[in-house]
């Protein structure tokens, strides 16, 4: 079971390959091809996150992905975040969540509170 460490990016794509390979012909757990599939899958997650983080949503991203999501339009958001020029204000940035809001926001939508409470991009 010849495996190395990924350094390159030559090195994810062929790993990329091969795991994709592996898929299609979907190996049990605990066979040599199963352990192989899962060895380098950890090995692409770890890259992956050595090399291309996921960074946090910014919140009103957050926000309009959860409504896109849930198929909620911004008379569903008035209970959360106020009347609906409230709710127009903070989608288009020109009004910052308070306290109060992001924790309705957190406890109605099941946003996290770490995404609502970071800083909102410029718009």
């Amino acid at each position: 079971m010849d495996i190395r460490p990924i350094h390159t990016e030559a090195d994810y794509k062929a790993t990329l390959k091969e795991i994709s390979a592996l898929m299609e012909s979907d190996p049990d757990l605990g066979t040599p091809e199963g352990d192989r599939l899962d060895i380098l899958a950890t090995l692409v997650q770890a890259y992956e996150a050595k090399h291309a983080p996921i960074t946090a949503p910014d919140p009103v991203e957050a926000i309009k992905f959860r409504m896109d999501q849930s198929g909620l339009s911004v008379k569903d958001l008035e209970p959360i975040i106020g009347k609906s020029n409230r709710v127009y204000e903070v989608l288009s940035r020109k009004r910052p969540l308070t306290l109060a809001m992001i924790r309705r926001l957190h406890k109605s939508l099941g946003i996290p509170a770490d995404v609502l409470i970071a800083e909102t991009a410029a718009g």
